[in-house]
């Protein structure tokens, strides 16, 4: 008996606005994805493929999705991208950065309206778990989200609920051909350790990880949705840039929450624990007019102009 596509019921809480785009790798996911999206929506559909030149197997990938493609008679759009890291930027998040962009550009370009994701289960709690790691806040905690925008595009993951295996068992089964990316394997990438090691000795110890991991995860996002609305709501009765009078009115904890929103809000900079908490000790000693504030935030200064703090990015000269 054939089952049907994993990827197919997950479309179910979608009512998107057509068309839209794949982002297809080649790989299982973005595989079970697009065929339940061409099943769903036909004619609605286009594939992206990114193309990174980053390895040898590149070019095959591009021909499994050709083929596939071309047996779904869905257009498929390859997108050359290549990826530099910057200073203190690891390839991977260059590679992440450059490919979300040129999937936004793609689909602005082609007036798609969406572009679906094929992150599943397995990924948001290798997400949770690295951030765990990092000791990130409820930021990081809330790991993935549903939907999200990016260049003015909506991005939507449809599969953060849906296993792996169920994925790549479903395509085995029907002998449907994708390709195994070979970094995939490497244990130099943490990622992959958490993979290979951490996630089996999950599922034995607790089977039903991934859904708990997924709960935890939604409720961080709650949490931070909220605090990100008293963020805004104590930014704009402290003013931009903030008073130092009216964040004494708040408590040391919304004083954190309202100074790291000003700070990636309007500067896009976000500071570590270590700097938060000095950064609120200066605050609270600064209760003269000669106290001077000029502390290292991220890769910029905040000090003190008078009666308000402001931010000075490291190309500026601090006041």
């Amino acid at each position: 008996m054939s089952h049907p596509n994993p990827a197919l019921a997950a479309l179910d809480s979608l009512d998107p606005v057509f068309p839209l785009g794949v982002a297809y790798s080649g790989g299982a996911d973005s595989t079970a994805l697009l065929l339940a999206a061409a099943q769903r929506w036909p004619g609605q559909v286009t594939a992206l493929h990114i193309h990174h030149g980053l390895q040898a197997a590149a070019e095959e990938f591009v021909r499994v999705c050709e083929a596939t493609c071309a047996r779904l008679n869905v257009p498929l759009e390859v997108l050359r991208v290549q990826a530099g890291n910057a200073a203190g930027q690891s390839p991977e998040d260059a590679a992440r950065l450059a490919r979300y962009a040129a999937l936004a550009q793609a689909a602005t370009g082609k007036k798609l309206n969406a572009v679906l994701l094929g992150q599943h289960a397995d990924d948001q709690v290798e997400t949770l778990l690295l951030a765990l790691s990092r000791g990130a806040g409820l930021p990081g905690l809330a790991s993935m989200a549903a939907r999200f925008e990016r260049g003015g595009v909506l991005f939507l993951r449809p599969l953060l609920q849906v296993p792996a295996a169920a994925l790549r068992g479903w395509l085995v089964e029907q002998q449907i051909p994708f390709v195994d990316d070979p970094t995939n394997t490497d244990e130099r990438y943490t990622r992959n350790r958490i993979r290979a090691r951490l996630l089996p000795a999950l599922a034995e110890s607790f089977p039903q990880f991934r859904e708990t991991f997924a709960r935890s995860a939604q409720h961080a996002a709650q949490a931070q949705a909220l605090l990100l609305e008293v963020a805004r709501e104590d930014l704009a009765r402290v003013g931009v840039p903030p008073v130092l009078e009216a964040l004494r009115a708040l408590s040391a904890p919304r004083q954190a929450n309202v100074l790291r929103h000003w700070l990636l809000d309007s500067h896009g900079a976000t500071p570590s624990a270590a700097q938060l908490d000095q950064l609120l000790s200066q605050v609270a000693a600064c209760t003269t007019r000669g106290h001077r504030i000029h502390l290292k935030v991220a890769t910029g200064h905040v000090t003190r102009a008078g009666a308000v703090l402001q931010y000075s990015a490291a190309a500026d000269k601090p006041a």
